[in-house]
């Protein structure tokens, strides 16, 4: 049954406004989900204690009643005794109504309620919370969590991702839904068998109450409601019954999506020329910012530098004024002071002599008394998008540029040799990051990978991260996009939203750290349903329902983008583990770290061959062949190489993973000294036949070098092959547990579709 926002409900919602009132009384609640076809209890309004006697208590089942007060000054009645269960007596019921009185007489009584008491089951799985909100960034979503005064402390107090389940109408759930219940533990508390217990509620059912609220949240959000939730939502033998409801009312309308000509984005990432204004003589970001253009290999003579009495600078013309440029360049790249940008995008725009902007500085709108700088650079774009022309896309302010190597450009206003060294290897992907800083610290750390696109979006003036992912998604030269977002402009992640779903179709990679993760985005109500559901738990939720992989940390950031780059062409079938080490307490780390994983026998043929290679090397007498294999420190390079290469190729293993606790003198290891005879660079090393390997077989594989900074050499030649490099086997497994469920749910599982939000 869907739901529509049929007469009834209307007329509940607009008797409330015509009283002035933001929240619903109990009884108008309780109307309204019935005309959603929602279960409530019988329930009878009373004035005051004086209309006790007149109510028909023997219509209510049981011994008990619940009274409750009705006012919509309170919230959450039950933490200052506004909800009482008594014995069904007219004078205990008169009396608990007398004793609401007196407590809540300053707080607007509408009345009391009575309603039936429902026998249920108070513990974790017996109560659910159905909630939901409008988000500036998602527009409306749904909360689903554990219910009762318990509701808050559990979702904190569970592990993360593993408490509330968050669906929005944007996102088509119809095939995911089951998917969603089984990862979280509440639900499956209440959907599966518990120690001989039957499930309390069949995942079906489940689903037609959360469809239920997403009808109406699309329906309904932000114009006619601002919040509405059912807590708790009982599950009793009669089935789910919402025992308590909260609707505020809404105010507004869905804020409009800003029309931005994103086509020229092209423009701005594929410039056929490029105009510069704020370089000088001295060494000032305006100045690198045209070294690293001209480094990049731009064609010098489509570079045009706005500086007045100059002639040339760097061997690149110079120009009087903006409107002297000699044609309308693609690229118009600002390095100014802040006070001077309104008049240059104005001069820019009513000129029209560019088509899209680099605003590097920072300051406008975010420090008290710019205002106004922004909003004259807000008007001029607005009244360029009325024309035929629309005027130039803009990125940034405050942004540190954008470095493109299809645009064979660099805005970036950082030495290059502290950034990018000798990188030239042109890596498929696309790093889109609010912070500049962020993006130089993540371009340093993911050497030798070279980005395709290293996009710093700054505060979002003009174009924002969606709009980014949105036109990127159809390069079919990046196959992963790494993104860093601090937060969305209006409406913007559901576009972004929309943009990684289909990359995830596509069987490429989206990664995600969304930072500002401590203030949830309802600090400023007062409902279960947005101090659960925060704006990062929401991102996160969203995302990974359409198929995202979500960093919790800024080292999984760098983990997972790496390990998506360096094994973009590498297979996984299964979660098989094939293990290997030469420490016997690697081989035990491996084995306590497998969570989803686990490990296979090694075929008869491997087996066969691994005790011949463990004769040879004298020690079949120390160890058995079993995976984890271990190898001891006694195996020598050549013969390590042909184990693990054994290993890696079995038609029993899926994955793999490959340690070495290199400080054994049978390894060459370390770069060469006078001290040692050991070479980590002679083509017969280890580094250099686990390099081979990777040609021999397409599984995906990581390798883990438990040692300190000796052996970053080693790392490197791994790395320089493409291949992962952990220094704990711990953490190379959970990486990679990641990567495989990422890999294997676009193999196996179509993803949802996403619809805009439109009122």
């Amino acid at each position: 049954m869907r739901v529509v926002i049929d007469k009834s409900i209307a007329t509940i919602l607009a008797k409330a406004r015509a009283d002035g009132r933001d929240v619903l009384l109990d009884p108008e609640g309780f109307a309204l989900l019935e005309a959603m076809g929602i279960p409530v209890p019988r329930h009878i309004f009373l004035r005051s204690s004086e209309a006790v006697e007149s109510a028909r208590l023997a219509s209510f089942p049981g011994d008990r009643v619940v009274v409750k007060v009705a006012t919509s000054r309170i919230l959450h009645k039950t933490d200052l005794g506004g909800v009482l269960t008594v014995p069904k007596e007219y004078p205990v019921v008169t009396a608990a109504v007398q004793t609401m009185e007196r407590k809540f007489a300053q707080h607007d009584v509408a009345g009391f309620t009575l309603n039936e008491y429902i026998p249920h089951d108070r513990m974790l799985g017996g109560q659910l919370l159905l909630g939901m909100r409008w988000t500036d960034d998602f527009g409306p979503i749904v909360t689903l969590g554990p219910g009762g005064i318990y509701a808050e402390f559990l979702s904190e107090n569970l592990r993360p991702g593993s408490g509330v389940a968050i669906f929005s109408p944007g996102v088509n759930t119809d095939g995911g839904m089951e998917t969603v219940f089984a990862s979280k533990a509440v639900t499956r508390l209440v959907t599966r068998h518990v120690r001989g217990k039957e499930a309390r509620l069949s995942s079906e059912k489940l689903s037609e109450f959360v469809h239920k609220f997403l009808d109406f949240a699309k329906m309904s959000m932000p114009h006619q409601v601002a919040e509405f939730e059912i807590n708790p939502l009982a599950l009793t033998e009669h089935g789910p019954i919402a025992l308590d409801v909260l609707l505020k009312l809404g105010h507004g309308r869905a804020p409009e999506r800003s029309r931005r000509p994103t086509q020229k984005i092209r423009n701005l990432l594929e410039p056929q020329s490029i105009a510069l204004i704020g370089a000088s003589q001295s060494h000032n970001p305006g100045r690198m910012i045209l070294q690293n253009i001209l480094r990049e290999g731009f064609n010098r003579e489509r570079i045009y530098l706005v500086k007045p009495g100059h002639e040339e600078l760097d061997g690149v013309q110079c120009f009087p004024s903006i409107t002297a440029l000699p044609e309308t360049v693609d690229l118009f790249v600002v390095s100014v002071a802040a006070a001077r940008l309104p008049e240059i995008v104005q001069e820019v725009i009513g000129s029209q002599k560019a088509e899209s902007l680099i605003v590097i500085p920072g300051g406008i709108g975010e420090r008290e008394g710019t205002e106004d700088l922004e909003e004259g650079m807000r008007f001029a774009l607005r009244e360029a998008r009325k024309s035929t022309w629309q005027g130039p896309v803009v990125n940034g302010g405050n942004c540190l540029g954008i470095r493109s190597a299809p645009g064979r450009y660099d805005t970036t206003f950082l030495p290059h040799h502290k950034i990018w060294g000798d990188k030239v290897v042109e890596a498929p992907l696309a790093v889109i990051a609010q912070s500049g800083a962020f993006a130089a610290a993540r371009s340093s750390k993911l050497a030798p990978i070279n980005p395709r696109y290293l996009i710093t979006v700054g505060n979002q003036s003009d174009l924002t991260v969606g709009d980014y992912l949105t036109y990127l998604k159809d390069d079919q030269d990046v196959e992963v996009f790494a993104c860093y977002i601090e937060g969305f402009r209006p409406l913007d992640g559901q576009q972004w939203l929309t943009a990684a779903s289909e990359i995830a179709e596509s069987g490429r990679t989206v990664v995600l750290y969304r930072a500002g993760r401590t203030d949830p985005g309802a600090s400023a109500t007062a409902t279960h349903t947005a101090s659960i559901a925060g704006d990062y738990s929401v991102t996160r939720e969203l995302a990974e329902a359409v198929g995202v992989v979500v960093a919790e940390s800024l080292a999984d950031f760098d983990d997972l983008t790496r390990m998506f780059c360096y094994l973009r062409n590498s297979t996984v079938h299964g979660w098989r583990l094939g293990a290997v080490s030469n420490a016997g307490f690697e081989c035990v780390a491996i084995a306590d770290s497998l969570s989803r994983f686990f490990l296979p026998s090694l075929t008869s043929a491997t087996t066969t061959r691994l005790q011949e290679i463990f004769g040879e090397c004298n020690i079949d007498t120390i160890v058995d062949v079993r995976n984890p294999v271990d190898l001891t420190p006694l195996m020598g390079d050549s013969m390590y190489e042909e184990a693990v290469t054994a290993i890696m190729t079995d038609a029993n293993v899926e994955v793999g993973i490959v340690g070495c606790v290199p400080m054994t003198g049978a390894l060459n290891t370390l770069a060469p000294t006078e001290e040692h005879g050991e070479d980590v660079f002679d083509a017969m090393s280890i580094a250099n036949g686990l390099a081979r390997l990777k040609q021999v077989t397409s599984k995906a594989w990581v390798a883990v070098i438990d040692g300190g900074l000796l052996y970053d050499p080693m790392a490197a030649i791994l790395e320089d092959n493409e291949i992962p490099v952990f220094r704990t086997a711990d953490r190379a497994l959970r990486i990679l547990e990641k990567y495989c469920n990422s890999r294997l749910r676009a193999m196996g599982s179509l993803h949802p579709t996403i619809e805009m939000p439109g009122h």
